[in-house]
């Protein structure tokens, strides 16, 4: 597996991605298309693109404020990060594989000593593989605008070669 800068095309396929419920809250609206392109591509907003060879894109992750979701407490230092993936290749068990790369990535690129996922608490397959590489609970809170219960989760990163 490969971690590297998206490209728009990358962007543009991101924005068009629609899971099916309940997995649907993470679509993103239709209407600004061009907005979440440029969203995606700023390098402020630290995106990057996951690959398994030969370049076969199949999703993304961020690190840092992408992926703090409003109504939760970051006032502990630690490297957040947000993930996605593509919806036909959900629910088939290669989340830990993704994951993996994805840790590996962030502690070649950033070095943290924490590093922090917030996920919605509705969605137990995404738990269920960030606890399965050793991330333990933290807080519990609803998103600040939506009312959707959240779990933040924490690992130091003396396991993230471990994945």
């Amino acid at each position: 597996m490969n971690i590297h800068s998206l490209d728009e095309a990358n962007a543009r396929e991101i924005a068009g991605w629609h899971y099916d419920s309940p997995y649907d809250f993470y679509n993103l609206n239709s209407n600004e298309i061009e907005q979440s392109v440029q969203y995606f591509l700023d390098l402020q907003n630290n995106f990057y693109g996951i690959f398994e060879e030969p370049r076969k894109f199949v999703g993304y992750c961020s690190f840092g404020k992408d992926g703090q979701v409003p109504g939760g407490n970051y006032s502990t230092p630690g490297l957040d990060i947000g993930m996605g993936i593509c919806p036909n290749l959900t629910g088939r068990g290669r989340g830990r594989c993704y994951v993996a790369a994805v840790l590996n990535f962030a502690q070649q690129m950033f070095a943290p000593a924490i590093v922090r996922v917030t996920i919605a608490a509705f969605n137990q397959r995404a738990l269920q593989v960030w606890y399965g590489v050793g991330f333990h609970s933290v807080d519990t809170f609803e998103h600040q605008y939506l009312g959707v219960p959240f779990i933040i989760l924490v690992r130091e990163t003396d396991h993230v070669s471990k994945a």
